[in-house]
């Protein structure tokens, strides 16, 4: 009941099976001719090729600099809370010292007088 159950499951070895596997037929080269079709009609120039928009993020100078203040101010933030996670972990540890030495007096005052 209390022993983990581990899933057995085969390790992933990338070979991908195709669901239909085509037949194999004795005629698979390609037909060669000896002359090319020659095209007569006529049409239409070819349009210029459209470009694709760029995915690099181009930034200009202010977006720069807000970038830059950005980022800045996420540093000071996550500064500040970890300084303040720190803090909270030393103010706890004294305390924690501060009650030991206290009930150790008190235990050492009762052993005296007992």
């Amino acid at each position: 009941m209390f022993q983990p159950r581990i899933p057995v499951n085969p390790l992933p070895t990338g070979l991908v099976t195709p669901l239909f596997q085509p037949t194999v037929t004795a005629d698979i080269a390609p037909h060669h001719t000896d002359h090319a079709a020659v095209c007569t009609h006529h049409h239409a120039p070819a349009s210029a090729p459209v470009s694709a928009p760029s995915s690099a993020v181009r930034l200009t100078p202010a977006g720069l600099a807000v970038v830059v203040a950005g980022g800045a101010g996420a540093v000071l933030v996550v500064g500040t809370v970890l300084v303040s996670m720190l803090l909270a972990v030393a103010v706890s540890a004294v305390s924690v010292a501060v009650c030991a030495v206290v009930l150790r007096s008190l235990l050492n005052g009762q052993r005296r007088q007992g």
